[in-house]
């Protein structure tokens, strides 16, 4: 079962963000796409199955920016 979700991440303001965002979040087990909109911090996640917040929030934590609140 394919599932999308959508995040808000704080502090991207260029391209070399983007491409460090998409990395780290694609290294998660199931994911198979990334999508980041940098003007709106929107990041758009495919994977197999329903991704844990926890290993989102690290994964972006990892890449040096922050996961916004829902």
């Amino acid at each position: 079962m394919a599932v999308t979700s959508k995040y808000t991440v704080k502090g991207m303001t260029c391209s070399h963000c983007v491409q460090s965002v998409t990395e780290e979040l694609s290294a998660l087990p199931g994911v198979t796409a990334v999508e980041v909109d940098l003007p709106s911090g929107g990041v758009t996640v495919a994977s197999d199955s329903v991704l844990a917040e926890d290993a989102v929030r690290a994964a972006v934590d990892e890449a040096g920016y922050e996961l916004v609140d829902a």
